[in-house]
């Protein structure tokens, strides 16, 4: 959408980045060894890089982790306070005393009051699958040092949505009223709005994150939901100083949100009625464009059990940047769910690209080299061609009016059409032979050869939202003029008679069956079956320590939490009960030796008891 947009010529931002504050960043920095900052540093040069590698045009991918962030969420936070849009309120959550702190659920284990499995998170229990609060557990335990944490109050700072329910939806009418909103995006709002808003907490007892400037609050963080979509703000203000143009300029900017459905509430309800609070003239979405779920293959895809493809992986299929891109559009799930399927991938690939699209342009730029000498002919229409160009010219009219409402993977059908309408016409007018025959046939086969060229280059511009890299290659392969490469309404004459064409070569490959087989076979569930030995952490030595060492403690404890993690993930993945013991003997050891650091009797491990 950034893309056809600056081909509109319209003034045109695109930001993005990677949120980075949380419990979620906490907990894997701990399981890791490295601390918080570490740990987002390089899981953003990852999204960086494979946002790169698929050609994503953001003006700026940037992170909330910065002094823009923490300065813009802070003057929103005091703009509400102000104005009277946060309450206080006690909540009761385990802390441990030992280690000084509230636990977020993460932090926590203990016995599932459900089914009794004893080594239950504070979020969820791994066996019976049940939600669970964490003051919930029974004999819960801190994963930090294994101390026994308490119940106890704790305040916190709510978001008062009840009071700007009324704002909010006098909002929401004028936004559905002008803009283009998706039908799930409509539906999971009113659904929020029909069961009343309740105050939302906005604050979280971690130290990763940004700080709430209120005293008595000085030791807590937002919540990452209050905090995260700030980031939009703080990115462009990290982009340009004049950030206050785009996001307190409702009157001259309109605004796009692209997420999964289940993003919509926060964007639509939470985040709109923290700026709505703050008054501050703050631009708030026009069009909030949500997708159902892409599925793959007959289920779904799942990154513990190593089902489907995931960013980091596409680059090392083999298969170009460029035909992922086109597969993923042209079955963008924009109205219903849909699925990814290998097999389906090779038949758009060879029957759309290859023998549709790419055999069009081919043929057309092959035509001008072979029989003119590389030189676009003179062109004199009939009623034949005027019909070409009407037809074409009323599917880029369709795209045009597809694109505007956000309907992208339908646009893209457009242009394949324009593709298939260019290959009927060749076929039936036949230069190869006409330019074999008397004067008139010639001047045929030219015409032919002429509008065929030109609608290739027209091509060009409107696929390239889409596969940027071949819309580049068409471009170098016909010559075409950068001031000639924007979108108009319909078709022009953007290689006259006389312009000389580059070389032409075939733009697409064809995908072989032996190797989408490979492929479908290598992300089924198979790489998850052998983890790599660098997943388990080191055992520690055998050899006994002084009970009561706290740094051993520390080690040990993070060596538990990343095995137990890790038998976890080898149960999801369902890998064989030999590899599975062969880990569970790890943890068990692991644990024995946390027993004696601690002064404990090793001899009954915790864990699951043989029915």
């Amino acid at each position: 959408m950034a893309r056809y947009c600056r081909l509109r010529g319209w003034n045109t931002l695109f930001v993005c980045g990677t949120d980075e504050y949380g419990t979620a960043t906490e907990t894997r920095a701990l399981e890791e060894g490295v601390s918080p900052r570490e740990l987002c540093d390089r899981y953003h040069a990852l999204h960086a890089d494979v946002y790169a590698w698929f050609c994503i045009s953001f003006d700026h991918f940037g992170r909330t982790t910065t002094p823009q962030q923490t300065r813009i969420a802070q003057d929103i936070f005091q703009r509400l306070l102000a104005r009277g849009f946060l309450l206080q309120d006690t909540l009761e959550q385990l802390r441990c005393e030992s280690c000084g702190r509230y636990l977020a659920d993460r932090f926590v284990e203990g016995t599932c009051p459900f089914c009794g499995y004893a080594e239950a998170r504070g979020d969820q229990c791994d066996k019976c699958g049940k939600l669970i609060n964490a003051v919930e557990l029974k004999s819960p335990q801190c994963k930090l040092c294994r101390g026994t944490p308490v119940v106890t109050p704790t305040q916190h700072l709510f978001l008062d949505l009840p009071k700007l329910e009324g704002r909010l939806e006098a909002w929401l009418e004028r936004s559905w009223a002008a803009g283009d909103w998706t039908a799930n995006a409509r539906h999971i709002t009113r659904t929020w709005l029909r069961d009343g808003l309740k105050p939302r907490c906005i604050t979280r007892d971690l130290t990763w994150g940004t700080p709430v400037p209120l005293d008595g609050f000085r030791d807590k963080v937002f919540y990452v939901w209050f905090d995260a979509p700030i980031g939009y703000l703080s990115i462009t203000a990290n982009y340009t100083d004049e950030w206050e143009q785009w996001w307190k300029n409702p009157q001259q900017v309109e605004l796009y949100n692209f997420m999964a459905k289940d993003n919509v509430p926060f964007h639509s309800v939470v985040f709109p009625c923290s700026l709505l609070g703050a008054d501050d003239n703050y631009t708030l979405v026009n069009h909030l464009i949500a997708t159902e779920y892409l599925n793959y293959e007959d289920g779904k895809f799942s990154k513990s059990r190593g089902v489907g493809v995931f960013g980091d992986m596409a680059k090392d299929t083999g298969i170009p940047a460029d035909v992922w891109r086109f597969y993923l559009l042209y079955l963008r799930p924009e109205g219903q769910d849909s699925a990814f399927s290998w097999a389906d991938l090779m038949l758009k690939n060879n029957s759309e690209l290859l023998n549709n699209l790419g055999n069009f342009i081919n043929r057309a730029g092959m035509f001008v080299c072979k029989f003119f000498g590389g030189t676009v002919p003179a062109m004199v229409l009939t009623a034949e061609d005027q019909r070409l160009l009407a037809r074409v010219t009323l599917e880029m009219r369709q795209y045009h009016q597809l694109m505007e409402k956000v309907h992208i993977r339908d646009a893209l059908r457009c242009v394949l059409s324009i593709s298939r309408h260019g290959n009927q016409y060749i076929q039936v007018n036949e230069p190869w032979k006409r330019i074999k025959g008397d004067e008139r046939d010639r001047q045929r086969a030219g015409t032919v050869t002429g509008v065929a060229v030109n609608v290739a280059a027209a091509l060009a511009a409107l696929l390239q939202p889409f596969v940027p890299g071949v819309s580049a290659a068409i471009q170098s392969q016909l010559r075409i003029p950068p001031e000639r490469c924007g979108l108009g309404p319909g078709l022009t004459c953007t290689l006259p008679a006389g312009h000389r064409v580059g070389t032409v070569s075939p733009l697409f490959q064809k995908l072989e069956p032996e190797q989408v087989e490979a492929l479908r076979q290598r992300f089924g569930g198979g790489q998850a079956k052998q983890p790599p030995p660098a997943s388990a952490p080191t055992p520690a030595p055998n050899t006994p320590a002084a009970p009561g060492d706290p740094k051993l403690i520390q080690e040990l404890t993070e060596q538990v939490a990343k095995q137990g993690n890790l038998v976890r993930q080898l149960k999801a993945a369902q890998v064989e009960k030999v590899q599975v013991d062969a880990q569970v003997a790890k943890l068990l050891e692991l644990k024995q030796q946390l027993a004696l650091a601690e002064g404990r009797s090793p001899d009954v491990p915790k864990g699951k008891r043989k029915k």
